[in-house]
């Protein structure tokens, strides 16, 4: 096919340990101050890639969904809608195929124009190596180009979250030029109204505006305002408070709600309150180790106390809020089904379901981080709970990106704290899966999940998904801790962006 390719003492505290932490390559890059034409964000932490397709990690979507496009992507109601595709497909009566038009004109970083063999490429590699893309490879018959700017795609079964999956920028179903495409792509080519310009690990990531870049149009659209956007990877969450109260950064992830009060109170700079964003979870390993026992995994589901783990690590009921639930209050996937087996903080009775596994006093190992603080600060106050109920604990805090890493090892880890936010199809939440790390594989809930992705009535998919939600207490599929609020900051003038777990700064623009 023929293709066009060519505290006052805290805080001064802190930020001299902001500018210790910044190499002199950085520095030198941030000296300049804040501007309309370049944004500086402060994240958690270094991208550990910039394939999207390969990662779950927000910090990689957040930084990578600027410069690599998928064919759909959500709009600021959750609804799907175009970005690469030229419509909505269309789709056979009985839901096994999917005719999806391309948008023409649509330029790759390197020049070459996007067609139907790369798109094809890209969804039969994000079949292969994506978490997400895996999941539902089985139920793939066939990707195919169907003319020079159409894709079909044939499924075995009906899958109602296709739509959802191919929107989503974490584990994407990325858009890459063909002559690129292998197992580990190391330099990452995308269609993006930013491209990278720059790279120094654990210094800053900077991206500049494609000039090539053709707009989508409707709720897609991109506008391009800043010139640059640099992102700065700052481990310590009192460190990004810091530069965003100093007028380093323009806006700020990840921050502890216990700095809520002194963003709100300065002059420079506004809390972003996400409310309600997500839930916590202990996610367990039920490939290798401890928690392959039902009765040890219903042990720590006991001894759990989460009121306390919740307050340890928000400090105010307004941050967060003790539920069982897999959904909040308002949302059509909110069911009460299991959740009599939420917050039982019953310490004696983990003790006899660790008489019935025949516990050995083997180590618990659990596998968390400082750069969320929160994780951290719940995995505190539950190691002290597990102990009391007859547990060894044994904690591994690390750097997230090592955290990242080890976690795809079953053999470093019987749990590991992480979080996600709500998502509006819950089968997005790659944990659910037994193609995930955490290698769920009970048949019963495999068959209960089939059934949910398989139903297209919204009423009989509520239904099932409470079956799916009592099942996971019930087996310990994995140990939700409750919701909470996550809070980001920025400057006082930034605007065009909307707060979101992923926050996009493609609209954003600082005041004058």
């Amino acid at each position: 096919m023929d293709k066009n390719k060519s505290n006052n003492t805290g805080k001064n505290v802190m930020i001299h340990r902001t500018r210790l932490f910044l190499t002199a390559a950085a520095t030198a890059l941030l000296a300049a101050p804040l501007s309309a034409e370049t944004i500086d964000v402060a994240i958690i932490g270094e991208p550990d890639t910039f394939d999207p397709m390969v990662s779950t990690k927000d910090v990689v979507s957040i930084v990578t969904q600027h410069f690599v496009e998928t064919l759909y992507t959500f709009d600021d109601t959750w609804s799907v809608v175009p970005l690469l595709a030229a419509g909505m497909p269309e789709i056979s009566e009985d839901g096994l195929t999917y005719v999806i038009p391309l948008r023409e004109g649509v330029t790759f970083h390197d020049g070459s124009s996007m067609d139907s063999a790369d798109v094809k490429a890209s969804l039969d590699r994000w079949l292969e190596v994506a978490s997400r893309g895996k999941a539902i490879a089985d139920k793939v018959s066939s990707v195919e180009a169907t003319g020079p700017n159409e894709i079909t795609l044939t499924l075995s079964a009906p899958y109602a979250p296709l739509m959802s999956l191919l929107a989503f920028s974490n584990s994407a179903a990325a858009i890459y030029p063909e002559e690129i495409i292998a197992p580990e792509i190391e330099t990452v080519i995308g269609t993006g109204p930013y491209k990278l310009e720059a790279h120094q690990p654990d210094q800053y990531t900077q991206l500049v505006r494609f000039g090539g870049y053709t707009q989508p149009t409707g709720a897609a659209e991109r506008a391009q305002t800043p010139d640059e956007i640099r992102f700065i990877p700052v481990p310590d969450g009192n460190t990004r408070v810091e530069g965003l109260l100093s007028g380093q950064f323009a806006y700020a992830d990840g921050l502890s709600t216990e700095a809520y009060d002194r963003i709100a109170e300065a002059a420079g700079a506004e809390p972003v309150l996400l409310e309600p964003f997500g839930w916590p979870v202990f996610a367990i390993n039920h490939k290798k180790g401890l928690m392959t026992d039902l009765n040890i995994r219903k042990a720590v589901q006991a001894a759990l106390p989460f009121d306390d783990m919740l307050f340890a690590a928000f400090g105010d009921e307004k941050f967060f809020q003790t539920d069982g639930a897999m959904y909040p209050e308002g949302w059509a996937w909110r069911t009460d089904a299991g959740v009599e087996l939420y917050n039982q903080n019953d310490q004696e009775k983990a003790k006899g379901y660790l008489e019935e596994a025949g516990y050995d006093g083997s180590p618990l190992r659990i596998l968390t981080s400082r750069q969320y603080e929160f994780h951290y600060q719940m995995a505190e106050v539950a190691r002290m709970a597990l102990e009391m109920a007859g547990f060894t604990v044994e904690m591994d805090v690390v750097d997230w990106a090592t955290l990242a890493q080890n976690r795809d090892n079953p053999d470093l880890w019987d749990i590991y704290i992480t979080h996600s936010p709500f998502l509006p199809e819950p089968a997005l939440t790659s944990s659910f899966f037994a193609t995930a790390r955490e290698g769920w594989n009970n048949p019963e809930k495999n068959a209960i999940l089939d059934r949910f992705t398989s139903e297209s009535d919204p009423e009989k998919r509520k239904a099932v998904f409470a079956e799916l939600q009592k099942i996971v207490l019930e087996d310990v599929g994995l140990i939700k801790v409750g919701n909470f609020n996550a809070l980001q900051g920025k400057a006082a003038g930034l605007e065009g962006v909307t707060p979101s777990p992923w926050p996009a700064f493609w609209n954003a623009k600082l005041a004058e």
